[in-house]
Order: C-alpha cells, then sequence, then structure tokens
C-alpha cells in the first residue's frame, strides 16, 4: 500500500473507516483477554505537540508500548521546529529516523505542509480545524453500545469546532444525520455545511435539534488558545448547555458523548457525565483500542 497520511477522515474511504471501527473492537476484547499483539515491534512513532494533551498523549504512547514499539514525545521546547527550523526540513530528517510522526498544533496548514515533505505516515493528533482520532473512538464507541450508526440522527450542541467538523466528516462517511445546534457566530466551517448539506444542517435551537435523537455530543465552549474569550463564549452559550432536561427530548435509549476535559457547569450540567446515556468513559478507553487499529491500518497494510 502506498504512503497514507491520516490528516482528517476523509483521507479514509468509507469502507475502511468502517474497518478500523471494526478492528478496533477486536483489538479491545483481545487485550481485555490479555492476548500478546505486536506487529509494530521496533517501530517507532513521534509524537509532535504544540498543545497540551492527556487522552490523545497517553493513548497513543500506551498503544505503541501495547504494540511492540516505542514512542518519543517532542515538545517544541525540545526540538529545533521551536527555533524557528522549516516544517519541510523537520519532516524530512525525521521521517528518515522514525515510522510514524503524530502532530497536535494550531493551524491545519501546518500538518498539511509537513505531511507533504514526510516519508512516513502523518497522523492528526488535533489542529484548530479537525480532530479525526476522536472521531475513530466515537463511532467505536457508539457501535459497541447500539450498533451501526447509519440513518441515525446525531446532534452536536455548541460551538462549530474542529471536533464538530470532524463529525461532518464522518457524518458523510457514515452516512448519518448530523443536526448541529450553535449559536449564531460559532457555526462550524460553512464550505463544510455546504459540502455535505446531504448529512449536514444547522438547528438553532437545541430543544428542536435534540428531540429524537439517537446521540448527543458536545465539547468545551472556549477551546484550547481561545481561553481569553471564555467570559465571552459563556454569556453566548447559556442556551446551549447539555443536561438531564435536554436529553429527554432526545430518543429514551440515546447516548450522550462528550470528548474531554469537560467543564462541569458550563457546556454540561454537573451531573452529565454520570447520566444514564453518558458513555464518556467507555469513548475516551477507546481512543487507546482505535488509534491502535490505525497504526496497524497506516503501517502494516492491515
Amino acid at each position: 500500500m502506498a504512503l497514507r497520511h491520516f490528516l482528517t477522515l476523509t483521507d479514509l474511504s468509507s469502507d475502511e473507516l468502517k474497518q478500523i471501527i471494526s478492528r478496533a473492537i477486536t483489538l479491545k476484547t483481545e487485550h481485555k483477554q490479555g492476548n500478546i499483539y505486536e506487529p509494530l515491534k521496533n517501530r517507532v512513532l513521534a509524537l509532535i505537540f504544540e498543545k497540551s494533551s492527556t487522552r490523545t498523549r497517553v493513548s497513543l504512547e500506551s498503544g505503541m508500548a501495547q504494540f511492540g514499539g516505542s514512542s518519543l514525545f517532542l515538545s517544541p521546547r525540545d526540538t529545533q521546529l521551536g527555533r524557528g527550523e522549516p516544517i519541510e526540513d523537520s519532516a524530512k530528517v525525521l521521517s528518515r529516523m522514525v515510522d510514524a510522526i503524530t502532530i497536535r498544533t494550531f493551524e491545519h496548514a501546518k500538518l498539511e505542509q509537513f505531511a507533504k515533505y514526510s516519508s512516513v505516515p502523518v497522523i492528526n493528533a488535533l489542529t484548530d480545524d479537525f480532530h479525526p482520532c476522536q472521531l475513530l473512538a466515537d463511532m467505536q464507541t457508539y457501535q459497541e453500545h447500539r450498533g451501526s450508526i447509519e440513518g441515525k440522527k446525531v446532534v452536536w450542541v455548541g460551538d462549530g469546532n474542529n471536533m464538530c467538523n470532524s463529525f461532518i466528516n464522518a457524518a458523510q462517511l457514515l452516512n448519518f444525520e448530523l443536526v448541529i445546534s450553535s449559536p449564531l457566530g460559532y457555526d462550524p466551517s460553512e464550505s463544510l455545511i455546504r459540502a455535505n448539506a446531504k448529512h449536514a444542517r444547522i438547528e438553532r435551537d437545541p430543544v428542536a435539534a435534540v428531540k429524537n435523537a439517537d446521540l448527543v455530543t458536545t465539547d468545551v465552549w472556549a477551546s484550547m488558545g481561545q481561553e481569553e474569550q471564555q467570559s465571552e463564549r459563556i454569556s453566548a452559550f447559556t442556551n446551549y448547555q447539555v443536561n438531564p432536561e435536554l436529553m429527554s427530548h432526545a430518543h429514551s435509549d440515546a447516548l450522550f458523548m462528550h470528548c474531554l476535559p469537560a467543564h462541569r457547569g458550563e457546556e454540561i450540567s454537573e451531573d452529565m457525565l454520570e447520566h444514564a446515556s453518558s458513555v464518556v468513559w467507555d469513548e475516551a478507553e477507546n481512543r487507546l483500542h482505535s488509534q491502535k487499529a490505525l497504526l496497524e491500518f497506516l503501517l502494516c497494510n492491515a
């Protein structure tokens, strides 16, 4: 298989995405049974992170260790990238020394530039525009609990951020309906909505949006790099909190997800993570298994 990168979900076909989700479920079962499987023995994954991380970093490092490989964490303070070395030069050098590279950065264009000059797979560990690794875990979690998401109604409540953009991609690839409920001025990418109008639409009223939903999901109101907008955003998003009352308008067996970290009392009520509909902890754990499936796909021609 030719060199493949994973910068957005659309770097995969619909069938490939389904394959990775199914494989993640299998790998999870085998891991819990204590089976040792080391397809990446002696392989090295580099992690270049310009933003802080808990779930993404730990799941990738743990996944490489469980697969028999190793990982290198590189912060801007530790590398020449932080001192102005051109992205293309770093990409050419690092990709001669490691087997795959994950990057968490601000500008999506920076990730694309790095991938252009890399001779090994580059994985998007989050940019301001997309967070595809999280969607792998989210889709795995839904399938584990409710089966295929095809034809289901998914509702995004809150900021039209990188997570929302990735949900739009997922809706197109997995053929589900995505309703986005954001206050005016905080919509996701207009071009992305327009290109996926068959699968995604905007509904300002969160109660109307959530009606008959199969999955309700949200994220913080101010993402990394937007901290100075916190008070302004709290005011704009007051009516967009996910809480038990809002969930009561969804289907009785609807699931609730949040990519974490969560700000209890803001985008969710204090008790929402423990609500009967919540599968947040499974969703977080599945970052490990879905990313192992992705690494296997990219590095083993699986």
